[in-house]
């Protein structure tokens, strides 16, 4: 059974080359390193959580929250600079549907390339090419070079390639895109299907739509912490209420100013 645990995990990212004014004016905004010689933007900050086979986990938080760097972490881009991550399954990443392309190769050598970017044997993609195939409805398209396709004709490829996996673990950044609009509800099933092959998802999104097809739990985050782990519903409610509050000025009186009379 697939299954994640982060146990206290921090992310650090150094900043050199800044001046020591601009250093004091960012303290408590960033942190300082050793001896106070670079910045460091911590993205994440002490986190713990568990993820159970099971789980679609959305992620929820505004623009510098940590998703895209909890999702990197999962994916093994980033190592954590403190802490442990624990993970048993193996872990297919979407965070670009074709990952490896080159316009100068057939349709067919693509598929082989991006299929095994994605984590695919040789063997895995050749039983699955007819799927592929059938799906993206190039035809004889496919023995052309890429670069003689449409935008439109780019999105069936990656989508279809991206699709045929069979992730324990799938990450997810903010949804595939499915391209016109014909093609959108044969899209639209073919990621049903891929998400009933997956153990565990976990999906970052802005969209509150998306979460709340997509996923059966979701995380508040702020600041590289969990501030809450609950249902979308719930989450995205208090996320919004949130959003409301640092957008509503607050009105501050002095100590020192006189009584209204």
């Amino acid at each position: 059974m697939a299954s994640i645990i982060l146990d206290d995990v921090v992310v650090d990212f150094p900043v050199y080359g800044v001046q020591k004014s601009l250093r004091r004016m960012l303290f408590g905004l960033f942190r300082r390193g050793a001896a106070d010689k670079r910045v460091v933007v911590r993205a994440l900050n002490h986190l713990s959580m568990t993820i159970r086979d099971g789980d679609r986990l959305g992620l929820i938080g505004a623009n510098g929250a940590g998703k895209t760097t909890l999702l990197r972490v999962l994916a093994g881009i980033y190592a954590p600079t403190l802490g442990r991550v624990h993970i048993n399954g193996r872990v297919s990443t979407l965070f670009i549907t074709s990952p490896g392309l080159d316009t100068e190769d057939t349709g067919y050598e693509n598929i082989y390339t991006c299929g095994r970017f994605l984590g695919m044997s040789k063997a895995e993609i050749a039983r699955k090419l007819p799927d592929i195939e059938e799906f993206s409805e190039l035809g004889d398209y496919l023995a052309m070079p890429v670069r003689t396709y449409s935008t439109g004709m780019l999105t069936r490829l990656g989508f279809a390639v991206a699709t045929a996996i069979d992730p324990e673990i799938l990450v997810l950044d903010e949804g595939l895109g499915a391209g016109d609009a014909r093609f959108a509800e044969r899209a639209k099933k073919r990621v049903e299907t891929l998400l009933r092959r997956t153990n565990v998802l976990i999906l970052a999104s802005h969209s509150d739509d998306l979460i709340k097809q997509m996923c059966n739990r979701a995380v508040l985050l702020d600041h590289g912490r969990v501030i809450n782990d609950g249902t979308p519903d719930e989450i995205l409610a208090q996320y919004h209420e949130m959003l409301k509050r640092a957008q509503t000025p607050q009105l501050t009186v002095a100590d020192d100013a006189p009584a209204l009379t």
